[in-house]
C-alpha cells in the first residue's frame, strides 16, 4: 500500500507542514461546529432562527457553543489509525486499511460505551478522551458498517448502496500523507471509505477529496488540486458522477456572486460527490475562511458536512493561522485536536526518531500501541 518517502525535512518545511496539518483538522472541526446547530434546517429556517444574514457565528448545539459532530470524531480516529499504521510497520505488518478499520472500531465503541475502559491497554490515548464518548447523531451507515469486526472492501463493501458524505469527510487526513504518491492516497481513501460507504460514487468521492487535500498540503492551488483529482479519477470505473460534480463546482465559480441558492444547487441530494463539489466551490470563492464557512452552512443542504469538508480544504490551503481565532477559542476538543495534529506531524517528519530499529520511545508506543 505504498510507503512514506524518505524526504529530509528542514525546519521550515516541518513548521509549514505542521501548520497545514493543524489547519486541516481544526478547519474541519470548526466548520463542523459552525454547521451543527443548523444541520437539517433549510435556509428559511436558518434565517428565521438567526436573522436575515443567516448563521454567522457559533451557536449552541448539543448543549454548548462550538460542539462538534460525529464527523470530527471519526476524522480524529482516522489520524490515530494512520499513526498506528506507521508504528506497526516496524513489525513488518503493513496494511493501513486494517489499522484504520481498527481505529474506526474504537470510535464505534465510544458510541456504545459510557466512557473509556482503562482495561483495554491497546486502545492508546485517543480512545481514553472522555469527551469523545458523546453520541453526536452518527448516521445509520456508520453504525451498521462498524457493527461487527468484518472489514468492508471495495470488492465486498459494507452498505453497497450508501451515498452519504461521512466517509469523504473523514478522509481529509489521508491527504496529509505528503510523502505518498497521489494515487496511493486515493486508493487508501477508497479502501477505507468502503468500510462504511460501499457505493462507488461515495468511495470515489472520498478518494478525490483526499487527493485534493494532498495537493493543497503540498502547496498547490485549489484549482490545481482539483485538476489532479480529475486526472486520477479518469482511470477509475464509475468516476463520472464525481468528476461531473467537481466540474459543476468549477463552472459555478464563474456564474455570479455566491449565495445560498448556488450552494444548495451544488449540494443536490446531499450525496458524497455533491457535497465535495459544494465544498470545493465554497473554498474557491471564499474571501477568507470565515466567509467560506458561513457560505457552507447557510443553504438548504447538510450544513455540518458541507462546512466540515470546506473547513479542511481551507485549513490545508492556508494553515492554522488563517482560521477565525474567536471560533477556535470555543471549539470543543481543541486541546485534543492540536495534540493529535502535532503527533501526526511529528510521526510523519520524525518517525524514525520515535520508533524503529535504532530504538523506540516507550511514551510513543504507549500512546500508539503496535497491537
Amino acid at each position: 500500500m505504498g510507503a512514506t518517502a524518505g524526504a529530509v525535512w528542514g525546519r521550515t518545511e516541518q513548521q509549514d507542514f505542521r501548520s497545514r496539518v493543524r489547519g486541516t483538522l481544526l478547519g474541519l472541526a470548526v466548520g463542523d461546529a459552525l454547521g451543527a446547530p443548523v444541520d437539517g434546517l433549510g435556509i428559511d429556517g436558518i434565517r428565521e432562527a438567526y436573522g436575515a444574514e443567516g448563521l454567522v457565528d457559533l451557536a449552541p448545539a448539543y448543549g454548548r457553543r462550538g460542539a462538534v459532530t460525529h464527523l470530527t470524531q471519526l476524522t480524529l480516529f482516522s489520524v490515530d489509525g494512520l499513526i498506528r499504521a506507521q508504528v506497526r510497520r516496524d513489525t513488518g505488518a503493513w496494511h493501513p486499511p486494517t489499522d484504520l478499520h481498527r481505529a474506526y472500531l474504537r470510535w464505534a465503541a465510544t458510541q456504545r460505551d459510557w466512557g473509556p475502559d482503562e482495561r483495554r491497554k491497546d486502545d492508546g490515548w485517543l480512545a481514553r478522551e472522555e469527551w469523545l464518548y458523546a453520541r453526536r447523531d452518527p448516521s445509520r451507515a456508520l453504525l451498521l458498517g462498524l457493527a461487527d469486526e468484518t472489514m468492508g472492501t471495495p470488492e465486498a463493501p459494507k452498505n453497497p448502496g450508501e451515498l452519504g458524505p461521512e466517509a469523504a469527510a473523514r478522509s481529509a487526513p489521508f491527504g496529509l500523507l505528503v510523502g505518498w504518491e497521489p494515487q496511493l492516497v486515493a486508493q487508501l481513501a477508497v479502501e477505507c471509505a468502503a468500510q462504511t460507504h460501499g457505493h462507488p460514487t461515495a468511495y470515489l468521492a472520498a478518494g478525490a477529496y483526499a487527493v485534493i487535500v494532498h495537493a493543497l498540503a503540498l502547496g498547490e492551488s485549489l484549482d490545481g488540486a482539483v485538476q489532479r483529482a480529475f486526472a486520477l479519477l479518469a482511470a477509475r470505473p464509475g468516476h463520472q458522477p464525481v468528476s461531473d460534480a467537481l466540474q459543476h463546482a468549477l463552472g459555478a465559480v464563474r456564474q455570479g456572486l455566491p449565495g445560498p441558492e448556488r450552494v444548495a444547487e451544488l449540494c443536490g441530494a446531499g450525496t458524497a460527490e455533491s457535497l465535495v463539489g459544494a465544498a470545493v466551490y465554497c473554498a474557491l470563492v471564499a474571501a477568507d475562511v470565515r466567509h467560506g464557512l458561513t457560505l457552507a452552512v447557510n443553504h438548504d443542504g447538510p450544513s455540518a458536512a458541507t462546512a466540515a469538508l470546506t473547513g479542511a480544504l481551507l485549513g490545508a490551503l492556508h494553515g492554522e493561522t488563517a482560521l477565525p481565532p474567536a471560533w477556535l477559542a470555543e471549539l470543543e476538543g481543541r486541546p485534543t485536536i492540536l495534540e493529535l495534529a502535532d503527533d501526526f506531524a511529528m510521526e510523519m517528519t520524525q518517525g524514525p526518531a520515535l520508533h524503529g530499529p535504532g530504538g523506540s520511545s516507550p511514551g510513543w508506543l504507549a500512546r500508539y500501541p503496535r497491537a
